[in-house]
């Protein structure tokens, strides 16, 4: 009896000093965990926990060496372990023994054949599910069939959760990796794998959630790496280069060796254009693991991710050397590829990715994207290679080739950029394909166009909905992008990038862009400003959806501050001096002083513009009178008798209760307080509105033509402008708000018809070809009419074999057409040569200019 329980309480210390150690693990204390594993190793135990977790340890400090000796020791005690197996090939890569590695997977699939009634533990069907995936099994198969069934078996075990979860990560399957994850948080709740898992499921769709994750995780675990390697990963994405060495510093203090931080130094460097230091860093990184595909397969992706797409591609390239079936980086080298426009290779790249992986999400939606790009029509012209709906491009393809020309000729010598030899731009019509093919994953709510250099992929209107934007304006603002990446070799930082760009939509219509406006101003000079030296972090990690337009106009204002203090041609230097490496602060002190005082000069300046938006109005809000009690909007005006939001909220009042002719004074006050503003707030609209039920057309007529002047995608303002002037037979003025509402959505009928009636009743000829030929392609009421007005248009311009084909259309629809008839004649045989008798036939019988309802059904 006494032996019994010395034995059992043998046992219970035994297991109380394993999880004591596995909690030192756990809490990232690796160097007590090493010391506490040997001290019981070399107290006789045979246990391979132990050895499982000094190993782990070890690799954790980067100490390989120590690893490859306790490796060999607990191969001769624990012959049969699987997980020691596993966990020997990364023993043997760290100590560059890439070869033994392979034959320990070779040894692997031995075992597992002859002795597979020995593996069925959970924690080894966790080993042989990662060894399948690893010689090529089907990922979907092994997440069913085995990684499944482990949790259907053990649903206590963490570990099952946790592998399916890093599987679903691994093919960029968000959702269902969160929902492994979260599984797995309820087995296991103070695991900082399984918090990383989550942070990183989350990453994506819910940053709030994710950084919460991670906290939570990197609070158990100071020392976990992955964790701080996730947050070192975001200081990079975020160009917060020295808050990201910071951690790098923690890192290397953990494992001097750890190669993914060597591989974030490589890429600092590299932006930082200091070559001496990238080499240093990647050649830290692989020296251990030398062959290492991962260590340049994060290189890229990090490049990529900050635009240096052609520098992602070189580093891709070199992890396939190191092994061409490496997957990751074959689906990173094939998304370069696509946006640096070498579509071929990015296409056959993709599809050999899927063919291998198929469960791997963004392979999948690439190759579904490219079935339905498959049918896409190409339009070429000078230069640009256009992709987009087959029937897109017969609606508005001749307009998008018109305004890329109009584009390269004006920007392309402003800046002094001579243009790679093909301009790709894809258009999609849904906003899904969109998105695969600009990130790879559904998603990217809110962008409409996204430039790569040479590429262009833009929303087309048909994706978004009752509420389309400015489809020109979106082009101008994209190719703008095109000319500035190109000419700094895509070498500079997005806020200069996107101010360039909106700048130029301003110089090209002051509709587009963006400008001042009253949450603007408050913004300006209140709290919100970010200094031209930190502008990258208004971008990159913006407080709102709102600060990060706040962001794209405050830029703009910086280029235009820039321009008119020191000229375009400082722009252009401070450009070059960015494609030969020069950061943007280095580059500014440069060409226009010490950044230090170009932040103060820019500051005083957009200050003074806040200033002078509204010059004379109140922006006090304390204590407005809330509803439409109009005598209490009349006491608090009586106080504040140019309040900009009182007299706005006193105007809404008194609209509301329509009193049309009480609320022109308010709204008077606003429009001349603000007369070039239509944003919230702003009198224009309600001075419309009042002036419509009043019945003052005129007046009415007057400040659409101000609003529209002001707004890029102003669709009711134009078409209210368009039924006014039409009224009137103002035909050119009918003709210039049919050609506004295209620019926002061509889609639609109405301004194809809008611009064929204006051209007809003015004369303007090609004007009225272009709407009707458009009009026959978009299922009109009265298509034999429509064809017909086309073909005999078409007949004047002298454009015969076009009209032939048009009143041959016409006829197919009304064969009894007798004008269709009539000019079809005119056009097989000109009238001259008709025989006398047959022309004085044709004259007998009038025939109608369109064909009767009965008629046109036959």
């Amino acid at each position: 009896m006494v032996v019994v329980g010395v034995l059992f309480a043998g046992r219970t210390a035994a297991a109380e000093t394993l999880a004591e150690a596995r909690e030192l693990f756990r809490t990232g204390q690796y160097e007590e965990c090493v010391t506490a594993a040997t001290a019981e190793i070399e107290d006789g135990t045979y246990s391979e926990e132990w050895r499982l977790l000094r190993l782990h340890s070890q690799l954790r400090l980067g100490r390989y060496a120590d690893a490859l000796t306790a490796l060999e020791e607990a191969k001769k005690v624990n012959t049969y372990s699987l997980r020691l197996r596993w966990l020997e090939r990364d023993v043997r890569r760290f100590n560059g023994e890439s070869a033994k590695a392979k034959e320990v997977l070779a040894e692997i699939a031995a075992e597992v054949e002859r002795l597979s009634a020995r593996y069925r533990s959970p924690e080894d069907m966790v080993v042989v599910g990662k060894f399948f995936l690893e010689i090529g099994a089907d990922p979907k198969q092994i997440r069913t069939n085995l990684f499944k069934q482990i949790q259907q078996r053990a649903p206590g075990f963490s570990g099952g959760f946790i592998v399916a979860g890093e599987l679903a990560l691994a093919k960029n399957d968000y959702a269902l990796a969160a929902e492994d994850f979260q599984a797995a948080i309820k087995i296991d709740s103070d695991n900082p794998q399984v918090l990383y898992g989550l942070a990183r499921a989350f990453e994506s769709s819910d940053s709030e959630k994710a950084e919460g994750y991670l906290s939570k995780a990197l609070e158990i675990n100071p020392n976990y790496i992955p964790g701080l390697l996730m947050l070192a990963e975001s200081h990079l994405h975020t160009e917060r280069f020295d808050e990201c060495e910071k951690l790098l510093q923690k890192i290397l203090s953990i494992n001097p060796a750890e190669p993914k931080a060597w591989a974030i130094r490589a890429v600092i460097a590299h932006l930082q254009s200091d070559e001496a230091a990238e080499k240093k860093a990647r050649s830290e990184a692989l020296k251990h693991w030398t062959d290492n595909p991962e260590v340049d397969f994060l290189i890229g992706k990090y490049l990529a991710r900050s635009y240096r797409f052609a520098e992602g591609a070189a580093a891709q390239r070199r992890a396939l050397d190191f092994d061409s079936s490496y997957l990751p980086a074959k689906m990173e080298l094939a998304n370069d590829l696509l946006r640096l426009g070498n579509e071929e290779e990015g296409w056959k790249l993709a599809e050999e990715v899927f063919d291998a992986d198929n469960y791997n999400v963004v392979a999948h939606n690439l190759a579904t994207l490219h079935d339905h790009m498959s049918k896409y029509r190409t339009l070429t012209s000078a230069g640009f290679v256009v992709r987009m709906d087959a029937q897109e491009a017969q609606i508005y393809g001749p307009r998008v080739l018109e305004l890329l020309a109009e584009a390269k000729q004006g920007l392309c010598e402003k800046y002094d950029v001579e243009l790679p030899e093909t301009v790709a731009v894809e258009i999609f019509p849904r906003q899904q394909d969109f998105a695969i093919r600009t990130f790879g994953l559904p998603g990217g709510a809110g962008f409409l166009g996204v430039c790569f250099g040479s590429v262009v992929t833009m929303n087309s209107p048909a994706s978004q909905g009752s509420t389309p934007s400015n489809w020109e304006a979106v082009l101008w603002h994209e190719f703008c992008h095109v000319v500035t990446l190109t000419k700094t070799h895509n070498k500079m930082p997005r806020w200069l990038s996107e101010g360039i760009s909106v700048y130029e939509e301003r110089l090209r219509d002051p509709a587009w862009g963006q400008s001042m406006s009253v949450r603007y101003r408050e913004m300006i000079l209140g709290d919100d400003l970010t200094p031209v030296s930190e502008l990258s972090g208004a971008f990159l990690r913006p407080k709102s959806p709102q600060h990060l337009m706040f962001a794209y106009y405050e830029s703009s204002l910086v280029v235009e501050f820039l321009v008119d203090k020191f000229g375009v041609e400082t722009l252009r230097a401070i450009l070059d001096d960015l494609r030969k490496g020069l950061l943007i602060n280095d580059a500014i002190t440069r060409h226009a002083g010490p950044v230090e005082t170009f932040d103060a000069e820019f500051e005083k300046y957009i200050r003074a513009q806040a200033n002078s938006f509204a010059d004379g109005a109140d922006f006090v809000e304390e204590e407005l009178p809330s509803g439409g009690d109009l005598a209490a909007w009349e006491r608090w005006l009586a106080d504040h008798p140019d309040s900009f939001s009182g007299l706005s909220g006193y105007a809404r009042a008194l609209i509301t209760e329509e009193k049309w002719k009480e609320a022109q004074a308010p709204v008077d006050r606003l429009i001349e307080l603000a007369p070039d503003y239509v944003g919230e707030g702003s009198g224009l609209p309600m001075k419309v509105r009042i002036s419509r039920e009043l019945g003052e057309t005129e007046q009415e007529l007057s400040v659409l033509e101000k609003w529209a002047k002001l707004s890029a995608d102003a669709l009711p303002v134009y078409r209210r402008l368009a039924d006014l002037h039409g009224e009137q037979e103002n035909w050119d003025q009918v003709a210039i708000n049919a050609r506004r509402m295209l620019a926002v959505n061509p889609l639609q009928p109405e301004p194809h018809r809008l611009l064929a009636t204006a051209g007809e009743k003015s004369g303007d000829r090609d004007a009225a070809i272009e709407g009707l030929t458009i009009l026959t392609q978009m299922d009109p009421f009265d298509p034999a009419d429509v064809h017909y007005r086309a073909a005999r248009l078409l007949h004047e311009a002298g454009r015969d074999e076009e009209a032939r084909k048009q009143v041959l259309l016409a006829l197919a629809e009304a064969p009894r057409y007798r004008d269709a008839h009539q000019l079809l004649l005119t056009l097989i045989q000109p009238a001259e040569t008709l025989p006398e008798e047959e022309a004085a036939d044709s004259k007998e019988e009038p025939m109608p200019a369109k064909p009767q309802p009965e008629e046109a059904q036959e």
